[in-house]
């Protein structure tokens, strides 16, 4: 697919960008016209090539703008970075008049090269299809949940403490040769600079209640790996005492009449009941719900305890909201929510460019081409064919059919500017042969024609020798 230029979305969408950020600085300082220009050919090359990749930028367009130039705006120009998300977050709540949503986050990783020095964030993580290690970047999303549309509002790069880490590796082959806990060197204390998931996820929180006041949170959803007390309560503060949903282990310790077992024992002497729920407002599903307000060992408190087993499931998944005047339904029906950032997650892998080919160096290489994929995510909410079914209340366009549109609309855009080009046969001549300065082909190293194969025959010098071996064998 060929670019001329930018769709008129993607120029509005920038437009706005740079008049919310021209109110939000009070001094009047935008965006530049080459910053505007630059921006909205990266976010539409983004969509076209599914990459962050200047070369490749290059090519799509036709060479209107040279690798060179296109990498020196993104690494030395001062574009505002640290406002174009949120500001373009108010953006599109302007656009579509969105006032309150649920807050979804999680963590995704994105596997790197076994061997890279210059990307920023890379570190050993656990492969969870192969059970093994791998090396790449970890990041950490929050995503808004809203009646019309739902879209990322916050990320954050996630790097473990290498001291702490190292003191874990030592401390385990300690324990695997039977030292004594006293005997074993005791934990370092940990690096402010390397805050965890749940740090990173309160201070996306925080900056998102602080950036937009006006947006009522009905809840926050998060999955296991947030659900300690201190974050529970931390995140339903932030927000005025919002609910907040999270899960818990089968093996934690809850209270009841005085006693002390897990909720997995609990829940086998007190069994759900057999119910039809809708999940996500589609069709209800076959679901085994039992609940029961318990006093959790961990939290020090009671907390609504949900536990949650869908047909032809064999095991519960048990669910904990701090809101105790929440009903069962309402709890479960809420947190069937927080699929959808699995969903983005993979529409932004697959569609957006960062996750597919994104090799910028440096932190700031790393954040700043997080964000202009982000931004495409929104951009994509005001195609025209996007807004029209959302602000008509229809099933939105999921990305990979949308993303195939607008490649189609940028490839008549190029046909009906070379047919109404003054010239049409010059233009054509001239596209040819740009096409073939950019499509060039390369020499594959699969055909050996041209190639020495060398001597592929006896020696009969060495005949003999071959009888003797034969012979004494």
């Amino acid at each position: 697919m060929l670019i001329h230029q930018p769709l008129p979305f993607v120029q509005e969408f920038v437009a706005a960008l740079d008049e919310a950020l021209r109110a939000h600085d009070g001094a009047g300082r935008g965006l530049s016209r080459l910053q505007q220009r630059w921006l909205s050919f990266c976010l539409m090359a983004i969509v076209i090539t599914n990459s962050l990749c200047w070369a490749r930028f290059e090519r799509v367009g036709l060479g209107r703008y040279s690798q060179a130039a296109l990498s020196w705006v993104f690494c030395r120009a001062k574009l505002p970075w640290e406002w174009l998300l949120a500001l373009s977050v108010r953006v599109i709540l302007h656009r579509y008049g969105i006032t309150g949503g649920t807050l979804v986050a999680d963590d995704s990783d994105r596997e790197r090269s076994k061997v890279t020095r210059r990307i920023a964030g890379v570190h050993k993580l656990k492969d969870k299809t192969s059970g093994g290690y791998v090396r790449g970047q970890c990041l950490v999303f929050l995503l808004l949940v809203t009646a019309t549309a739902t879209f990322p509002v916050g990320v954050a790069f996630y790097q473990p403490d290498p001291v702490l880490r190292a003191w874990r590796r030592r401390d385990d082959e300690l324990k695997r040769q039977k030292i004594a806990k006293r005997a074993r060197p005791v934990a370092p204390a940990r690096d402010p600079a390397y805050p965890t998931k749940s740090e990173l996820c309160l201070k996306l929180l925080e900056r998102f209640a602080r950036e937009h006041p006006t947006v009522q949170v009905k809840a926050v959803l998060v999955d296991a790996l947030y659900g300690a007390q201190a974050f529970l309560e931390q995140a339903s503060a932030l927000f005025g005492g919002v609910q907040v949903i999270s899960q818990l282990r089968h093996n934690q310790k809850v209270r009841f009449r005085n006693r002390s077992l897990t909720l997995e024992t609990y829940f086998i002497r007190y069994p759900g009941v057999a119910q039809r729920y809708p999940r996500r407002g589609d069709e209800p599903v076959d679901v085994i719900i039992g609940s029961a307000r318990l006093w959790v060992e961990a939290h020090g408190r009671k907390q609504l305890i949900v536990a949650v087993k869908y047909a032809g499931e064999t095991e519960y998944r048990y669910l904990v909201a701090t809101d105790l005047s929440w009903r069962t339904e309402d709890v479960f029906r809420t947190f069937t929510l927080r699929w959808l950032v699995e969903v983005f997650i993979q529409d932004w892998k697959g569609h957006e460019g960062w996750g597919t080919l994104a090799q910028q160096p440096g932190v700031e290489g790393s954040s700043h081409g997080l964000i202009l994929s982000l931004l495409v995510d929104h951009c994509l909410l005001l195609h025209p064919a996007q807004h029209a079914r959302l602000t008509n209340r229809q099933p939105a366009a999921t990305v990979g059919s949308l993303i195939e549109r607008i490649k189609v609309e940028s490839l008549l855009d190029v046909c009906r500017h070379l047919i109404e080009s003054p010239h049409p046969e010059q233009q054509l001549q001239h596209l040819a042969e740009t096409l073939a300065a950019y499509c060039d082909l390369r020499p594959s190293g699969k055909h050996m024609v041209g190639r020495d194969l060398g001597r592929m025959e006896p020696t009969p010098a060495l005949k003999y020798r071959a009888a003797a071996c034969a012979a004494a064998s």
